[in-house]
């Protein structure tokens, strides 16, 4: 009898078999109207010991099953206002409602900085484009939803990575990404900060397998060129994700 796996484990293979039904990136992808959107909000405070952010955990069921995520979820009907509102906007609208629903928390939708955008390699059978937003913390005690995290939790970023990379928190890419991003500042103000002058980052991600397993690769890498090899010993934008601890290299 094979021995159960642990959420990590699950997540890891979960990532590694999606790897086998992505195809090379066409140009319509990134706005690909055929796949849902999302909204993510990584909300900030500073700690004695430095920025820490609010992670809720999931559920052990659904896509994200056990995983720790930022507030968010998908953009609803009623998100958006009119037909030719731009899609940065609804998701930030929805991101602000989902914190709401999942965490009890009240925004200011204004307040919010457009961290980054997301869109999952084509072809893979979970595909949801999703806005990262951010902003500080408002005041009021958190209030979960029963059916959408069992545990909250504020943390530096360098702790969540260190438990991940011990095998004792489920994360995602796109989670581990920024939060590891935001392991290099010292307050929130220069977290918010840099977002404003860095503007919008967009994550267009090329799946490939290199000699170390599954790689994510972004515009920047070597490799993120179809016909490059994956492992080409040149310009590197890349998560590799075959084995625990990832690794994060960009080049600049």
């Amino acid at each position: 009898m094979s021995e159960p796996t642990s959420p990590p484990d699950r997540a890891l293979r979960a990532l590694a078999d999606a790897m086998t039904d992505s195809r090379p990136r066409r140009p319509e992808d990134a706005a690909d109207p055929g796949i849902p959107v999302a909204a993510t909000v990584v909300l900030l405070r500073d700690g004695s010991g430095g920025p820490e952010v609010l992670l809720l955990e999931r559920p052990d069921r659904g896509s994200f099953a056990g995983a720790w995520v930022f507030p968010g979820g998908k953009v609803e009907p009623a998100d958006r206002l009119r037909d030719d509102e731009p899609e940065e906007d609804v998701a930030r609208r929805a991101g602000v409602r989902e914190t709401h629903e999942e965490a009890g928390l009240v925004l200011n939708a204004a307040s919010l900085v457009t961290v980054s955008c997301w869109d999952p390699p084509p072809g893979v059978p979970l595909r949801i484009r999703t806005w990262f937003f951010a902003g500080a913390s408002p005041t009021g005690a958190l209030a979960l939803a029963a059916d959408e995290a069992v545990a909250a939790e504020w943390v530096r970023p360098a702790d969540m990575l260190a438990r991940h990379g011990r095998g004792e928190a489920t994360l995602y890419p796109p989670t581990w990404v920024t939060l590891h991003g935001l392991s290099a500042h010292a307050d929130v103000e220069s977290i918010l900060g840099a977002a404003r002058l860095g503007g919008v980052r967009r994550f267009e991600t090329v799946a490939r397998r290199g000699a170390g397993g599954p790689l994510l690769l972004w515009d920047g890498d070597a490799a993120y060129d179809p016909d490059a090899a994956a492992d080409a010993d040149e310009a590197r934008h890349r998560l590799e994700i075959g084995a625990l601890p990832w690794r994060y290299t960009r080049t600049e």
